[in-house]
């Protein structure tokens, strides 16, 4: 079961990122945060970008270890 949460972060991270940030974007632009819901699922939608990118580096680090930094 870990494995197809953290397989499903990932593609979240790598798949949704961009619609993500521009939606986020586009939303802030225009309204105000006048619920707490709308603020947290902002927030809640970059965190998991944020989490799956990391779990993505270090698992390309673990298995690509010929490439120095």
């Amino acid at each position: 079961m870990w494995s197809f949460i953290r397989f499903t972060l990932i593609w979240i991270s790598q798949n949704l990122a961009i619609p993500f940030w521009i939606v986020g974007h586009i939303h802030l632009s225009i309204h105000n945060f006048h619920d707490i819901l709308e603020l947290i699922s902002s927030i809640g939608m970059n965190v998991i970008v944020a989490v799956g990118f990391i779990m993505d580096y270090r698992n390309v680090r673990a298995t690509d270890t010929s490439q120095e930094d």
